[in-house]
Order: structure tokens, then sequence, then C-alpha cells
């Protein structure tokens, strides 16, 4: 009873979706003012979700199960990846051997829904969006995995999130270190991509290719979609925080620690133009990849 309660409500589901909810109102809010607009109410990103749960889905005849699976696939494993990471935070010693390795393959899944679904809707412009997501994909994993191996080494070669948390409260946050900083340089533009932030939103990119992979979704199946991009932008900023900022995670400050992060991946999605896939490659396999392979050997040696 009480992991079923955990899974749905605290620090699981409901509370996922609330807190990314609000963030992705902060992230209007903020876009707003920056381009001298009021912007919406609070409580728009719920509206906006219910309304879609009220409007008709159209399924292609094509691959139904599949193009109507796609997106709870993605949102329930970002829920598991949410309620594990939000665990380990409340109760470090509850965290489970290599629980750093399940949350980084729970958090590829929303992008590889993704995929699939557009895949099967068989729309063109969605059979672009796939091919842009799965190429920004072999661009920003790589340095992400290698600023999560930078802290794992920086934290005695564990992969439990719970010891490099507890390592943290005993030693200092990793960002205050040469190897730490520069992983988390990597590891943030990275996060920018997961979310699809601007400059990396082009697998949609609705002036391009009218919503890319999700043109073809629509009702509930997109509020879905909508969710899980709201989870993602609850989970990746704790992750974050967790691998780089977790010598104090009380509420007093983990909350600036977040707003303070989620507000800077919203001032470069508002001050950045949109690139081209091939720039994106070349960004992350070039300089992100170099920052974060000098932040692994800068680890290994102690700095």
């Amino acid at each position: 009873m009480k992991i079923l309660l955990n899974f749905l409500v605290f620090p699981g589901l409901l509370t996922a979706v609330c807190v990314g909810l609000l963030a992705g109102w902060f992230d209007r809010k903020i876009s707003a003012r920056l381009q001298w607009r009021v912007g919406p109410p609070w409580y728009q990103n719920f509206i906006d979700i219910a309304k879609l749960f009220g409007k008709e889905t159209i399924i292609p005849r094509s691959s139904r199960w599949t193009f109507i699976l796609s997106p709870y696939l993605g949102f329930l494993s970002l829920v598991l990846a949410a309620t594990v990471l939000g665990k380990v935070m409340l109760w470090p010693s509850e965290s489970f051997y290599a629980d750093i390795i399940v949350i980084l393959y729970l958090l590829t899944m929303p992008a590889v829904s993704m995929m699939i679904g557009a895949s099967s809707s068989r729309n063109p412009l969605a059979s672009v969006g796939a091919s842009r997501e799965m190429k920004l994909i072999l661009g920003y994993e790589l340095p992400f995995i290698l600023s999560l191996i930078a802290v794992i080494i920086r934290c005695q070669d564990s992969i439990q999130l719970g010891s490099i948390i507890n390592y943290q409260a005993s030693f200092g946050s990793n960002i205050f270190s040469f190897s730490g900083a520069l992983a988390f340089i990597a590891a943030f533009f990275a996060m920018q991509a997961k979310l699809g932030f601007a400059p990396f939103d082009i697998s949609e990119a609705e002036q391009e290719i009218m919503g890319g992979t999700l043109i073809e979704y629509s009702g509930p199946l997109l509020a879905v979609f909508k969710l899980t991009k709201a989870v993602l932008l609850y989970t990746m900023p704790l992750l974050l925080i967790c691998l780089f900022m977790g010598k104090d995670l009380g509420w007093m400050l983990l909350i600036p620690k977040y707003i303070g992060i989620v507000l800077l991946a919203v001032l470069i999605k508002n001050t950045n133009p949109r690139i081209r896939i091939d720039q994106a490659l070349r960004f992350f396999w070039g300089p992100v990849t170099i920052m974060a392979v000098i932040s692994v050997i800068l680890a290994a040696v102690g700095l």
C-alpha cells in the first residue's frame, strides 16, 4: 500500500504532475515577461490539460495500438523515475544498488516513445520529427552519460544515488569542484535537449514541420504527451540537484535551486534561435563532449 501511495501521490504521479505543470507556467510567464506580455495565470496549464482530455482523439488506421500505447509508455516510465528520485531525495537510505542507471534508462523512454508514436502515424512530417529526435538522442546522451561517470568517479565509484547524496553531504557539493562544474555544464545542456527547449526544439519545430512528432496526436493522447513534458521538467532539474548540489536537500534550499535551474533553462530558451540538427550534433559531439571528457579525467586524477 505504501509503495502504491508513493507512486500515485507523493513523491510520484500527483506531485510530479502538479509541480511540472506549475514549472511549465513559470516558463510561460517568464517567456511572456521577456516579450513584454502579461502571460497566463498560474492555473492555465491545468485548464489546457483538462480541455485536451475532453476533446476527440483521432487515430490513424495504421498501427493503432502502437500509436495509442506510445504516450503511456513514456509517461509511466517518467513517473516511475520521478518516484525513485523523490524517494531517494527524502530517504537516501532507501536507495537501491545501481538506481542511477535505472533512472538514466527511464529518462530515455519519453523520447523513444515519441519516436515510436510518430513513426506509427505514417505522417511525413511526423517521420521527419522522429528522425530528428533520434539523431538528437545520439547527440546528447553521450555527454550526459560522461557527466554521470564524472560524478560516479568523484563519489568513490558509487552508482547508488543515495550514496552520491551522502558523499556530498560529507564533502561538499560536486559543482564546487573543477570536474563537477564542467560535468554540470555538460549535463545542463543535455537537460535542455531532453526537455525540447530552444535551441534544441528541433523535433517539434512548429514553424517548420508543424509539430513534427506530435502532429497527428490530439485529445487525451496529446494530453499525455504534454503531461510527460511536465513531469520531465520536474524530474531533470531535481536529478541535476541530486548529482551536483546534493549537500543540503532541505526544502529551504531545494526550492531556490530548482527555480534557479528552471530559470536558467528558460532564459537560454528565450535568447537563442533554433539550430539545425547537424549543428546540434556538432555542438554535443564537439565542445560539450570534450567538456564532459575533461571532467571525467579531472575526476579521475582527483581535481
